[in-house]
């Protein structure tokens, strides 16, 4: 699935898997590759910008570090980012009800005679 097929549902995935605990871009990247059963393969300049929006609205801090004398970038999730993930869960559940509507696997009604 590429990036394109995600737009507008990113940043709440990204929001998601930093519910479970900060962690670094690569982390980020390798969490949505292992519980998207390998669907999802973004690069890197999809991941980034994405997370440095969420950091300006206030959903997300970053820290630095030095692990084995590399630096990397470490996200966490805010209680804003916690709140907002809460909202992007809602409108995902109202959206995927009303598009399953017409895409779900039920018979399509009878077209009145």
């Amino acid at each position: 699935m590429n990036a394109q097929a995600l737009h507008g549902h990113l940043d709440a995935l990204l929001l998601a898997v930093l519910e479970r605990g900060a962690r670094h871009g690569y982390a980020i990247i390798e969490a949505l590759r292992e519980r998207s059963g390998g669907t999802l393969e973004l690069p890197t300049g999809t991941i980034y910008p994405a997370l440095r929006r969420l950091e300006r609205a206030g959903y997300v801090a970053s820290s630095w570090s030095t692990v084995n004398g590399r630096e990397r970038r470490t996200y966490q999730l805010t209680e804003a980012g916690r709140r907002a993930l809460v909202g992007e869960r809602a409108g995902w559940r109202e959206f995927s009800a009303t598009v399953g509507r017409f895409l779900g696997t039920d018979e399509p009604p009878t077209a009145p005679a």
